[in-house]
Order: C-alpha cells, then structure tokens, then sequence
C-alpha cells in the first residue's frame, strides 16, 4: 500500500478520551490523525444517559474509581477537573444542570457535547479518518507503523484510545489489550461493571415473581463498596442505580446485602407501630415504607405475616435486622453486553501516571477506559476520559 505522509501523533479511538487528546495535541501545533473503525465519532457519548449526555460529576475523587493501584488516576483527575471541562462548555455556549449526587447534564444533549469536541478538533488541525480498520501495527526506528483499510501511516506518538469492550453493539472491543500485549505490556482481564445482576430461575419464580418494574430506594454493600441509591427489580434480576454501582465491587459467589430501609431504625419503629396497631398485619405496615407488591412478596416469602401484637421480640428482631441487611447472591451479571463499562485494562504499573505514556515503549500512550481504571456510575467516567486524554495530549 502506499505510504501517505507521516503524522506527529496518531490517536486510535474517536470517543470521549481520543477526541479531547486530539484537540489537546493539536492546540500543541501537533500533526495529528485521528482513526476510528465506526462510521461517526463519539458513539458512546451520544447514547450517554439516554442521550443526555451526565458528562462528568461535581464530587470528583480519587476513591471513586476502581484499579489495582488506586494512586494512578490522581494525577491526571487532579490536572484537569470538572471545572476545566465546564469552561471548555461555556466556551461553546453550552448549558448544563444538576441532577441528583452531583451529576452533571448537557442541557443540549449528547450530540451538542460530539459537536463541541469536534469543533475543538477542527480549530486544531485535526484530521479525521473513520470507517478505518487497524490491520497491523509495528515499529521501527522510533516510529510506530499502521496498516489499515484506508491505507499506512506512520508517526512518532500513537494514543490507544479504544475503550473497552463493554456495549459490544456500539462496535466496542478490547483492542487495547491486545496493543498492550504486542508491546510487552501487562493488562488486567476486562469483566463487566455497572451492570445489572441476574438471579436463577428459581429466584425469579419464587421470591422475585411479579416485582418487575419495581423501584425502591436502598442501601447495598458488598466488599468494599457502598451505595444509597435506588433498586430496580426486572424480568432477570436486579438493577437501578444502586445495583449498577455495587456491580464494580461484586465477585461471582458473593452475596450482596440490601438495606430496605436506609435510614430508619426499623426494630423501634416496628416496637412502636406493634403498641399503636396491634391488629395491622405485617404486610399493612411495611406496604407504608416500602411499595406494595414487594411489601407483599417479602410477607410471602421471607417473613411470617400475621398482626404485629402476635410477634414476640426475638422474631420482630429478626424481621428488623432483614430488613436492613438482606442478604441476596446474584447468579451472575447481564455480561458486556449491558455493562456501562469495563473493569480491567492496560496494568497501570506499566504507564506514568504523568503522560499515560508506556514506560518501557516510548512513544505509545494509553487513555480512557483502555486503562484499568473505571469510576462510579454517573458522569465519573467521563471525567476520567477527560483527564487522561488531556494529560497524554500534553506530552505526545
């Protein structure tokens, strides 16, 4: 194939982290090529909360993220921050309001955040090449070489930038891992996170029959995680926020323990409600707190239903402690197919934490979701998409 004339950097990927890297270098005076397989740019951005677009979060830190070296991200988070992205929106006009824990929504949606970045790209320099599939990557002398569908490049500075695997429909691989292991780099396997839980036929029969659809407020912890937030319950399992979030912490065979009512200390207000309403069954009461049918489902199948006077107070004690830490092991999780992202990536050990760059490949650079660094579900991903495709476009 002919040999087209070569570029300063090279980014793989034309989402959220490859698209503010790109714009970064080239403000640099960079020459730089951007490459993606898909037929648009920035397809994860524009399904992103239905199109919405949470694209980063005010409460920002390091202990929301998950890695096998917690230390890495806090450089790049700490470099460029919600604020800077912000300014980067007024720049362009664009709007934003908060919704519930601190995320942040495009008041213009997905596709007006696309455009901006874009925008960015274009005042650059940037040029653009989709509908590019990568077939070969080498180097030699300094200079990594590609083999694509649209012909070779060659440059000095390649940016991974390929995300993970999670949304396969989307077009998303794990690319990246195998860049990682051409080059001698260590990676930590890709599993789904943010994603919901599925349970076996036999839970979803039984204690789960009729509860789809829904919702209720909880507090779930498994391992090291813990989250307030809402459940859902569906045709497979469990999801909702709450559930998505502890999904990062969960190890196959663990239990997750749900607090059904977070908040309130419920053996006093069972001891109150058993003196005010002796006569009112256990379903009555709990159906004031919690939605009817699970208020229901849970006297049918978890708790003997009967009037609160006939409880003595070891079983009323028992029914309170439930409530608050009910214990449920999930079967498993609805896989990449559903998962927002993917835990795992290039082995932060093998990066700095300054550039991205590889510390034993110079010149080869890893961003976003390629790396093992993943952040808690609402618009903490985004940021770290930001942060580290800034930093790598600082130094490539």
């Amino acid at each position: 194939m002919q040999t087209l004339e070569p570029y300063d950097v090279v980014i793989l990927g034309a989402g959220a982290a490859g698209l503010l890297c790109a714009a970064t270098a080239g403000k640099r005076g960079r020459r730089v090529l951007l490459l993606d397989k898909a037929d648009k740019i920035g397809k994860k951005i524009l399904i992103s909360g239905g199109g919405r677009c949470n694209f980063t979060n005010l409460h920002v830190n390091p202990a929301a993220y998950l890695s096998q070296n917690p230390h890495f991200c806090k450089s790049a988070l700490a470099r460029y921050t919600p604020a800077d992205f912000l300014d980067l929106m007024r720049k362009h006009s664009l709007s934003w309001h908060e919704k519930t824990l601190g995320q942040l929504f495009c008041d213009q949606k997905a596709p007006a955040i696309v455009e901006m970045l874009w925008a960015e790209c274009r005042d650059a320099g940037v040029h653009l090449r989709l509908n590019t599939e990568i077939q070969a990557i080498s180097r030699a002398t300094e200079r990594f070489h590609l083999q694509t569908t649209q012909g070779a490049f060659q440059t000095t500075a390649l940016v991974i930038a390929t995300g993970g695997p999670s949304i396969p429909r989307m077009g998303a691989t794990d690319f990246g891992i195998h860049v990682a292991k051409q080059f001698g780099l260590k990676n930590i396997p890709f599993s789904p996170a943010l994603v919901p839980f599925t349970f076996t036929q036999t839970m979803l029969d039984g204690l789960f029959a009729g509860l789809a659809g829904v919702s209720t407020p909880v507090a779930v912890s498994c391992g090291e995680g813990y989250f307030r937030e809402d459940m859902l319950f569906t045709h497979r399992g469990l999801s909702g926020p709450a559930m998505l979030q502890i999904s990062s912490y969960w190890q196959k065979g663990a239990a997750v323990q749900i607090d059904l009512l977070p908040g309130r200390d419920a053996l006093s207000w069972l001891q109150t409600l058993q003196k005010q309403r002796p006569k009112a069954e256990l379903k009555t009461v709990l159906a004031d707190v919690l939605p009817n049918r699970l208020a229901q489902r849970l006297c049918e199948t978890v708790f003997p239903n009967r009037p609160l006077g006939q409880y003595g107070d070891k079983l009323l004690q028992s029914i309170a402690e439930q409530l608050h830490a009910w214990e449920l092991t999930p079967a498993g999780t609805e896989g990449m197919r559903t998962a927002e992202v993917s835990l795992g990536g290039v082995d932060t050990r093998e990066l700095s934490s300054k550039t991205l760059e590889a510390r034993h490949v110079p010149g080869l650079y890893f961003i976003g979701e390629t790396v093992d660094v993943t952040g808690w579900l609402g618009g903490y991903n985004f940021q770290w998409a930001w942060a580290s495709g800034w930093c790598a476009g600082q130094y490539v």
